[in-house]
């Protein structure tokens, strides 16, 4: 060998552990972490070592905000051997959404969006709010309530014209009446949907009476209102007219109203004695007098046969029985039989006039008027009646012959023809109207 002496040797590693490190001296670092302090909160902790080490190692704290602040982030932090807290928080100010505009509307807040702001609501003239007047931001960041709308209940304002009387025009029961169509106003958005009318239109003829005219507005939200006025027709009216015995009237219109004649008429066999029309003036009273109805006036001192026939014209209507003598059964048999229907007769203004016998002792008579001769000769030669037999004719008003009989004839077929083809319109219609008095 070489003389030095080998020691033998594994192949074994032994690691050399660290020193362990101090435990921390509490007395000597008092102040482990940096002091809490959080903006608009508050830190309460607790410490192993008692109340005077807040930020010592191993301290705890819970942290927590003031009113109207939100904690972000952990709500407890320790002191770590790092000397580092285990977290970090701050406060956030708790703020609401901005609230949507309202439509027709607005709102005003206190406080903006932060917490217990209150917004109030309003709308615009005409329009009512709907739902919450006011809401307030709370705690969890969200606004108390539902939002509200404006909506238009309020009804359109509407005015009707003025209540108001007329006259009826003359002769007539009606008035023209115009007007103006209603103010309608809507307080909302100011739109008129549409404007209806119950009743006539302006410028309508309205009848006598009150009448109430009513118009309805709706808007654009169907709100309606209504107005109602009066129009009252007035037609002025004299008294009541009164027909004069043996006569009758005929008036226009309705008889006595502001306008309205009235003429007179005697019955056949009468005549008028007087004004013969009346007519209602606006002052309520009739001009003229009541006339009379006197019994005619049978004129047999007459020139001509002309002349006598007029005074009957229009008045009376005339049966001419023609006979050879006054003792022909015919002529006897016609005289029997009208004498039984006077009332018939006289009825229906018919007058009999009798030519009887031969000249010179040739008789005519109109009830206990005479006739001269010389009238007599100018009838049968005008009428074409004979002397030879009987024969008769009947005369209408107007003088024209109608009718013509070769025998007697009795009182009901003449009046069958008469009321069939000789009554005028208005005496059939007053006939109708007071009927039969020879029944």
């Amino acid at each position: 060998g070489s003389g030095y002496y080998l020691e033998s040797h594994t192949n074994e590693v032994y690691a050399e552990e660290p020193p362990p490190e101090p435990a921390p001296d509490y007395r000597r670092v008092p102040q482990w972490c940096a002091t809490l302090n959080i903006h608009r909160g508050e830190a309460t902790c607790y410490s192993p070592r008692g109340s005077s080490y807040r930020s010592s190692l191993g301290t705890r704290c819970q942290l927590s905000c003031a009113r109207g602040y939100r904690l972000v982030g952990p709500s407890a932090v320790q002191c770590l051997p790092n000397r580092h807290w285990s977290g970090m928080a701050y406060c956030r100010q708790i703020r609401c959404h901005v609230l949507p505009a309202v439509l027709r509307g607005s709102y005003v807040c206190s406080a903006g969006v932060q917490m217990d702001s209150r917004c109030d609501y309003t709308c615009l003239p005409g329009y009512q709010l709907e739902g919450d007047r006011s809401r307030t931001c709370m705690e969890d960041g969200r606004w108390s309530g539902s939002e509200p709308v404006c909506v238009d209940l309020e009804p359109p304002k509407i005015r009707c014209p003025d209540s108001r009387e007329r006259t009826a025009e003359p002769g007539k029961l009606t008035a023209t009446v115009y007007w103006d169509p209603p103010r309608v106003r809507d307080s909302a958005d100011g739109v008129i949907k549409r404007v209806m009318l119950r009743g006539p239109e302006p410028g309508s003829e309205l009848p006598e009476g009150e009448h109430v005219i009513r118009y309805t507005a709706h808007d654009q939200a169907y709100n309606r209102a209504s107005c109602k006025f009066r129009i009252r027709v007035q037609v002025r009216r004299c008294p009541v007219l009164k027909p004069p015995q043996n006569g009758y009237i005929s008036c226009t219109s309705d008889g006595n109203n502001y306008g309205a004649a009235c003429e007179y008429q005697c019955d056949g066999g009468f005549e008028r004695q007087g004004t013969s029309l009346r007519v209602c003036q606006s002052t309520q009273q009739w001009t003229g007098s009541q006339p009379l109805c006197a019994p005619m006036q049978i004129n047999t001192d007459v020139s001509s046969a002309a002349s006598l026939l007029d005074q009957f014209h229009e008045k009376r209507r005339l049966f001419v029985i023609s006979a050879p003598e006054p003792a022909n059964r015919y002529y006897k048999m016609q005289i029997s039989m009208l004498q039984q229907a006077a009332c018939g007769l006289d009825l229906r203004h018919v007058t009999t006039v009798e030519l009887v016998g031969q000249p010179p002792h040739e008789v005519g008579r109109i009830r206990e008027h005479r006739l001269s001769l010389g009238i007599i000769e100018e009838l049968r030669r005008f009428l074409h009646l004979t002397r030879s037999h009987f024969n008769a004719v009947l005369l209408d008003k107007a003088g024209t012959d109608r009718e013509r009989y070769i025998a007697p004839v009795s009182p009901d077929e003449l009046f069958v023809f008469i009321d069939t083809y000789l009554l005028s319109e208005r005496e059939a219609a007053r006939r109708a109207q007071s009927g039969d008095p020879c029944e």
